[in-house]
C-alpha cells in the first residue's frame, strides 16, 4: 500500500523533529569509521539540482559519500534509464510516461535524465550503487534481465551494488543477479518483509528508522543479514543509528550527514592520538 505524499511528508517531518532533539551519545571511533552514508537520489533540491541526475551524483561523490541510491525505469524500446516517477509531471510538468519514449527520444527531449549505463560507467566501483527496481510491468523479462546482466557485468553483487524494491514481489522477475544482493524496502510493513528476507535469504532489510525495532535488528544481525535505515537528517538521528549498528544510512541530506560524521570522526581520532595510551 502506497502512503499519500502529504501524509508521508508530514509524518517524516514530525518524527525527524523528535529524533533530532533526542540527545544521543557519540558513537565509537570504529562505528564512525565504518559509517556508510547513501545519498538518496543524489544531492538535490529539484530547483537548482534535479534528483537522479549526474550532477546530483557528482555532488555526493565529491563530498566523499559512500554510496548513491537511484531508480530504474524502462523506455518504450526497453532500455533502462535512471528516473524515479512513472511519468514526467512532477519534475518536468509533462504528462507523458517514461515508457512512452524511445531511448533516443527521451535523451533528445530530456538530456539530463541519465541512462543506467551512464551511471554505472562513471560510478561503478567508485560509489556503492543502491539500485531501486520500481513496481511496473516487465513485458519481456528474459530480454530485460539480459540487458541488466550486461549492464552490471563489470560489477560484483553485494560488493559493488545491491538491488532494492518497495515491492519485493518484483524480485521474482529478476534473474540477472543472485538473490543475496536483494534488499527489500519497507514503508510500514517491516514484519512481513522481515519474514520474506529470512525465508528467501536476501541480503537484509531496510526502511524507516522508526519502524526497525531493536528486536528485528538483532534477529537479522544474528544470521548475518544487513540493515539500512532512512531518511537520516540530523546528528542525533545519525548517532542513534550508528550506535544501534545500522549498516547503511540513507539520507536526503547526505552532504550534511557526511560532514557531521567527518567532524566527529576527526575529533575522536585526535582524542585517541592525544591519549597517553592511544
Amino acid at each position: 500500500m502506497s502512503v499519500p505524499p502529504l501524509i508521508e511528508n508530514s509524518f517524516h517531518f514530525l518524527v525527524d523533529l523528535f529524533f533530532a532533539r533526542w540527545p544521543q551519545p557519540v558513537p565509537t571511533l570504529t562505528k564512525l569509521q565504518n559509517c556508510k552514508i547513501i545519498s538518496h537520489r543524489g544531492e538535490h533540491d529539484n530547483r537548482t539540482v534535479i534528483e537522479n541526475t549526474m550532477q546530483a551524483f557528482d555532488i555526493a561523490h565529491e563530498a566523499g559519500v559512500w554510496g548513491i541510491e537511484f531508480d530504474i525505469r524502462w523506455t518504450k524500446d526497453l532500455y533502462p534509464v535512471v528516473f524515479h516517477d512513472q511519468n514526467l509531471i512532477r519534475l518536468f510538468q509533462i504528462n507523458r510516461k517514461i515508457s512512452e519514449f524511445s531511448r533516443n527520444e527521451l535523451q533528445q527531449a530530456f538530456p539530463m535524465i541519465p541512462t543506467l549505463s551512464d551511471v554505472i560507467q562513471k560510478y561503478g566501483k567508485t560509489l556503492h550503487l543502491m539500485v531501486e527496481i520500481k513496481e511496473e510491468a516487465y513485458p519481456e523479462p528474459e530480454y530485460q534481465n539480459q540487458v541488466l546482466k550486461n549492464h552490471f557485468s563489470s560489477l560484483a553483487p553485494k560488493k559493488d551494488f545491491h538491488i532494492l524494491s518497495l515491492c519485493p514481489e518484483m524480485f521474482s522477475v529478476l534473474t540477472f543477479t543472485h538473490k543475496s544482493a536483494f534488499l527489500p524496502v519497507s514503508e510500514m510493513n517491516f514484519i512481513r518483509l522481515s519474514r520474506m528476507a529470512f525465508k528467501n535469504q536476501y541480503c537484509g532489510i531496510s526502511g524507516h528508522y522508526l519502524f526497525l525495532s531493536n528486536r528485528l535488528l538483532k534477529k537479522h544481525r544474528n544470521i548475518g543479514q544487513k540493515t539500512g535505515t532512512g531518511f537520516i537528517s540530523s546528528q542525533n538521528a545519525l548517532f542513534r543509528e550508528l550506535n544501534r549498528g545500522i549498516d547503511w544510512i540513507f539520507s536526503n541530506h547526505a552532504l550534511k550527514i557526511q560532514r557531521i560524521r567527518n567532524q566527529w570522526y576527526d575529533k575522536s581520532l585526535r582524542g585517541k592520538n592525544n591519549h597517553p595510551d592511544g
